[in-house]
């Protein structure tokens, strides 16, 4: 009881919190855009504003949250042995990578995409730096959120397979928070205004098949390898493998007209089926690799 309630103050301040600061900083970027090298604030649209507010919103409150459910330290949070466990992002990453890889290369060796890649050098290695930092960053963020703290909480005061469902529709949901239209006039509650549209697609089904059953797969293969190595570092390689793929995937293929989009995925790569086969059977490797002998082990250290 004490676990959900904490969950729902804190996505209540962040989601809320995040909104009413939301108007507030767009003025102020409005007004430092008006100093000599910030010109480009003045651009930025009013939902990215929305979106960065709630971001920041979720990082500020994480530590308190965390104390909450007990985890008062890196250690308790999944950076467990540094200096050896390190190593699991490589091998996380590679399996990550490989895995979506798959649907990448068979979509475009059976015609499903059109393989594309620019002949600029400098395009190719700003796209790497670019798909690389945000692989690191939301790899890092969402797996000190999701599974250090969400899941990690919710195996202590639950089962472990209540644990691993919940934690991974949360993920899942998490995901289908969209980008809504910005508002004609910002005022104090545009921010508020915005939040039921940001919503909207958690009940279209339509959006919600196949991709919010790829991503609860997603989510269970990345508690696994948590659970079960010991540590966020495997969790936070596999994460940052995919989100490198799913970062570069429109920058290597192009649609193809009349293909078959509820199989092999749109641009987003993971919304067709083909991306939870291939995923569900990651999911069935990594619980044959990482034995249940190792859980009881694992918990103790963690």
């Amino acid at each position: 009881m004490r676990l959900t309630r904490a969950l729902v103050i804190y996505f209540v301040v962040v989601f809320v919190g995040g909104a009413l600061i939301a108007p507030f900083l767009y003025q102020l970027a409005r007004g430092v855009a008006y100093v000599r090298g910030f010109g480009g604030l003045a651009n930025v649209p009013f939902h990215r504003i929305v979106d960065r507010a709630v971001l920041g919103m979720a990082l500020i409150f994480l530590w308190p949250l965390l104390r909450v459910m007990g985890i008062t330290s890196w250690r308790a949070l999944g950076f467990v042995n540094p200096g050896e466990k390190w190593r699991d992002v490589v091998p996380g990453f590679l399996i990550g990578f490989l895995s979506l890889a798959v649907i990448a290369i068979s979509a475009i060796a059976t015609g499903a995409r059109k393989g594309h890649l620019t002949s600029s050098s400098h395009e190719i290695v700003a796209h790497l730096m670019s798909a690389g930092s945000a692989a690191i960053a939301v790899a890092f963020i969402e797996e000190i959120l999701f599974r250090g703290a969400l899941f990690g909480a919710m195996r202590k005061a639950w089962n472990l397979r209540t644990a691993l469902l919940v934690s991974s529709i949360v993920y899942a949901l998490a995901h289908f928070v969209q980008k809504a239209p910005d508002p004609e006039l910002v005022n104090w509650s545009s921010g508020l205004a915005m939040l039921p549209q940001m919503f909207g697609k958690i009940g279209d089904v339509q959006a919600l098949v196949p991709k919010a059953f790829v991503l609860v797969v997603v989510g269970i293969i990345l508690a696994i390898a948590y659970q079960r190595s010991g540590s966020l570092f495997l969790s936070i390689g596999l994460h940052a493998g995919w989100i490198f793929w799913l970062k570069s995937y429109r920058f290597v293929s192009t649609p193809v007209v009349g293909t078959a989009n509820w199989f092999w995925g749109t641009d987003e790569l993971i919304n067709g089926w083909l991306a939870l086969l291939v995923l569900v059977t990651l999911l069935f490797a990594m619980d044959r690799f990482y034995p249940r002998r190792q859980l009881v082990a694992v918990a103790a250290t963690t």
